[in-house]
């Protein structure tokens, strides 16, 4: 089993860093030389990690004054009733989605089981972007039933928030059935839409909305950028 790089743990240790508060948005990070000095490295090393910070937008350089905090990780709730909009904006960032195609297609296994369906029963299909302060955080999924919501892809369409289309669909509330977190690394697809370097750390989840009638409504597979999300649990 190979090692992580040593590169990469500093990177990991600054972005907790940031994201448990040390360092605030603004704040200047240790000198090349008092990193190296404390993580027994020399700069290049560290050098090597700042970089993939400043890649992810994280840190920003400033010639000849230093590296500054850009942005601290994203708090993320998961819980029975998230709304994307509000969470992000609760955060201190803009919330935004990106449509990349809305399509209608047949169910396959995993679809239909989740969304109580037959295999190849028709789905409508939302693939998208997440963003947060005009940053990728997210590339998502969500599939939904096409003969219970026949005009839900021309809502997502105009609206493109999953919660207003619904509404316009007659659905005014739903809640989170069930949640599957699992941890992987990014493919080059992946990697391409989240400007991220292939390879790098994802957290995958699975989920089942439901209506107030317990009817299941959607099937979300959504790829986070591990290093920019934190995803925190809780009943709400």
């Amino acid at each position: 089993m190979s090692k992580t790089p040593i590169w990469k743990s500093i990177a990991l240790a600054l972005i907790s860093d940031i994201a448990e508060g040390r360092y605030d948005t603004g704040d200047r990070l240790p000198t090349e030389a008092q990193l190296a000095a404390k993580h027994g490295v020399n700069r290049h090393t560290v050098r090597r990690a700042l970089a993939d910070l400043t890649e992810q937008g994280l840190v920003h350089p400033r010639r000849g004054a230093g590296v500054f905090v850009a942005a601290r990780p994203t708090n993320y709730p998961i819980g029975k009733r998230v709304r994307y909009h509000q969470s992000i904006s609760a955060s201190g960032k803009i919330p935004g989605k990106k449509i990349l195609s809305l399509t209608t297609r047949t169910s396959d296994a995993a679809e239909a089981e989740a969304l109580g369906l037959t295999p190849g029963d028709p789905v409508h299909v939302y693939d998208g972007l997440s963003l947060a302060d005009g940053q990728p955080i997210a590339l998502f999924q969500s599939v939904f039933p096409a003969k219970r919501l026949p005009k839900i892809l021309t809502a997502l369409s105009e609206t493109q928030s999953v919660t207003k289309a619904l509404q316009r669909c007659g659905i005014d509330d739903y809640t989170r059935h069930s949640t599957r977190l699992t941890a992987r690394a990014a493919s080059a697809t992946q990697a391409l839409h989240l400007r991220l370097p292939e390879g790098a750390p994802v957290l995958h989840s699975i989920g089942i909305n439901i209506a107030p009638d317990g009817t299941p409504i959607e099937y979300g597979r959504t790829t986070f950028a591990g290093e920019r999300v934190t995803l925190t649990l809780g009943d709400d």
